[in-house]
């Protein structure tokens, strides 16, 4: 048998879990396949990699050194394959251009496809979905993304940001949403702890909003009770029904069924991000994307009269009160979850 990247991974794993039961349920596994895997893996290197025991494994000399190659060839290929990715891409960019842009739930993404369609017509733009910004930032580092709409909550850090590139599109209030029927509908602004009965209901993330909307809440004096996490239509749905009150950036478009209001005292904020790799893209190309999607914003919070509404209560704001937070930050961060 010859040894494949695959194998190293599997011995990586039972290195790093500690136990072939746990290696086994990394790896979706069953356990006699591992052990039986290891065992060829093991003829083909000469010797046992691990030793057994009742408390799990430990490695070999043999197995040490195994590793300490592991730790520099699997990077090493990782590297090169994200290197070939970016490399074939820019060989072929005279052929025809084309951007792959991915986002996270929103309106962001479908409104940036709509004006590279205008701004550059002949590029062939194609799109990828994902609820998790970590995935998002994965696939930018791996080449196998140009562009990522994503975000983060109030002043958190964008994900990978030492190897990345993530230029503020702008900063949104985090609004609610209630069913048209609900008892605090008809208000201008909600106070987080009139809603300390509801349900709530909310889309996946990967980042800090959870634990920020967590705090919030106990700053106004409750806990949340039954959280709903589900799909953005679900989400819709079930505060549509009644069943549940949501949370959603404040350029989330009018819904029938749905009221959209400001939180009295914004207790959350979310920064909307345009991410890419600083060797994938070209400067010219980079500017007129970001250029796209602070346009994209712009379009999506003039169509939100409950946002209108709040930026002009804070334009009023005597002198010394806060500034309005739609104006795009100005330069990039430097390399280094609600609906809607």
């Amino acid at each position: 048998m010859e040894l494949e990247l695959r194998h190293l991974k599997t011995i990586r794993a039972i290195a790093e879990a500690g136990s072939l039961t746990r290696a086994a349920t990394v790896l979706g596994l069953a356990q006699p396949a591992l052990s039986a895997q290891l065992r060829r893996i093991e003829r083909a290197l000469g010797g046992a990699l691990f030793e057994r025991g009742r408390h799990g494994v430990r490695t070999t000399p043999l197995g040490e050194l195994v590793l300490e190659r592991t730790r520099i060839v699997l990077p090493a290929v990782s590297e090169l394959q994200r290197e070939a990715a970016r490399f074939a891409r820019s060989q072929g960019e005279g052929e025809r251009a084309r951007l792959r842009l991915g986002g996270t739930h929103g309106p962001l993404l479908g409104a940036l496809v709509d004006r590279l369609a205008d701004a550059a017509p002949g590029t062939a733009v194609t799109t990828c979905a994902s609820w998790s910004e970590r995935e998002l930032a994965e696939m930018l580092k791996q080449g196998r993304l140009d562009f990522a709409l994503s975000g983060t909550c109030g002043l958190a850090p964008p994900p990978d940001s030492p190897h990345l590139v993530w230029e503020e599109i702008a900063v949104d209030p985090v609004f609610v949403m209630l069913a048209d029927g609900h008892r605090l509908a008809r208000g201008r602004e909600i106070e987080l702890a009139a809603l300390a009965d509801e349900q709530w209901a909310c889309v996946p993330g990967d980042g800090c909003f959870a634990d920020c909307f967590t705090a919030a809440c106990a700053r106004a004096g409750f806990t949340p009770r039954r959280m709903y996490e589900t799909d953005t239509a679900s989400c819709v749905h079930l505060v549509q029904v009644g069943r549940a009150v949501g949370l959603c950036r404040a350029t989330f478009p009018p819904t029938p069924g749905l009221a959209i209001r400001p939180l009295a005292g914004t207790p959350l904020m979310w920064r909307h991000l345009l991410g890419w790799h600083p060797a994938g893209q070209r400067p010219g190309t980079a500017a007129t994307v970001l250029a796209q999607a602070r346009e994209a914003h712009a379009g999506a919070a003039a169509r939100s009269d409950s946002y209108a509404y709040w930026l002009a209560e804070r334009r009023s704001t005597p002198a010394g009160g806060l500034a309005p937070l739609t104006a795009p930050a100005a330069g990039s961060i430097p390399p280094g979850q609600g609906v809607g």
